[in-house]
């Protein structure tokens, strides 16, 4: 499969609507599949991912969106992903890191270990929708929505927590508004 710049970024947009045709479940392994090379500090790669497709899922997701747009796009999308992190990741260090005692690194550092789980997480999120993207598919990624109700909805008494929803599908280009602006690389860079 050869994929282009264009298609990772240049051409690619927001979703603001989706094409009535389904992800599979495939699909959504093949998006995994390919995340979970992208680099993490001392490969501890807490992202966690629930893929919300089924109605009775989506109807839990729904309450928990920002009122408005937010509700619509997840009623609307063929999946959703609810995009978190594990603060128990140093559990699995053993196995990921194996050459260091790197579960020693977060040991008794409560503050230390939620600051990497959400930072590495993050990062995760941006190869995830690279990998949604390099597959042909869109993305939505938003804010706007309450993570308490969405952890106890999709991770009750676990130590996951939400921090990205992503819609995901085969996006309606006549939903999509004029690209906004973006800065110029003096605006944003500097070389030092």
């Amino acid at each position: 499969m050869q994929v282009t710049t264009e298609a990772l970024f240049t051409e690619a947009r927001t979703a603001r609507g989706y094409l009535p045709a389904e992800v599979p479940d495939a699909t959504l392994q093949a998006i995994y599949e390919l995340m979970k090379f992208g680099p993490t500090s001392g490969n501890c790669t807490p992202l966690r991912i629930v893929f919300v497709r089924t109605a009775e899922a989506r109807d839990r997701l729904v309450p928990c969106m920002d009122p408005g747009s937010n509700q619509a796009k997840v009623r609307a999308a063929p999946v959703t992903a609810i995009l978190g992190t594990d603060l128990a990741f140093p559990e699995k260090l053993p196995r990921l890191f194996p050459s260091a005692d790197a579960p020693s690194w977060y040991a008794g550092n409560p503050a230390k270990t939620t600051d990497a789980a959400i930072h590495n997480a993050h990062i995760q999120v941006g190869y995830f929708i690279i990998a949604a993207r390099a597959l042909g598919l869109d993305a939505g990624p938003m804010g706007g929505f309450d993570g308490g109700a969405v952890d106890a909805a999709f991770w009750p008494s676990t130590p996951k927590r939400s921090i990205v929803i992503c819609t995901l599908g085969h996006g309606d280009a006549s939903r999509l508004h004029p690209r906004d602006p973006r800065l110029a690389f003096d605006e944003a860079c500097s070389l030092a």
